[in-house]
């Protein structure tokens, strides 16, 4: 049986319980065909880059499935036919992930406060060899301004 990853983006306005549902679904198709799904990680509700089908949203959920080919296909069948689902992309792997994707782990860094223990918002960009010593900074003189106001 060949490895897959397979990703697909439900409506924002259903709940997070029907996504649940949703994948479920499609888990028992897998299975039902004589395949198996390793992992489902649920990603929540993440804006879209563009609109697909007037959502600016969508639910994410990753699948890691084991299975023939013929068990994807009629799955892929099905979420086409569902008015739920927006999108969904397959990809075919030679090995499953173990542990956690690259957008949990993301969400696990975002979680820590991002920048490795740099204050939020401003991250220690350290010394910069290609630029000299500016010296001390000089303290503006009220001379420089024009008349209206600027410089």
């Amino acid at each position: 049986m060949a490895l897959y990853e397979h990703v697909y983006l439900a409506r924002q306005d259903i709940s997070a319980q029907q996504v649940e549902t949703l994948t479920e679904q499609f888990k028992t198709i897998i299975e039902s065909l004589g395949g198996k799904v390793e992992k489902i990680e649920y990603w929540g509700v993440k804006s879209l880059a563009y609109r697909i089908k007037k959502n600016r949203k969508a639910h994410f959920s990753l699948l890691n499935i084991d299975a023939p080919p013929a068990a994807l296909t009629e799955m892929e069948r099905q979420q086409g036919l569902n008015e739920d689902i927006l999108r969904f992309m397959t990809i075919r792997v030679d090995e499953l992930e173990t542990g956690l994707s690259a957008m949990m782990r993301k969400r696990d860094d975002d979680d820590r406060g991002g920048f490795g223990g740099a204050p939020r918002g401003r991250p220690d960009r350290g010394d910069r060899p290609d630029r000299g010593d500016r010296g001390p900074r000089r303290p503006r003189d009220d001379n420089s301004m024009n008349e209206e106001g600027g410089f």
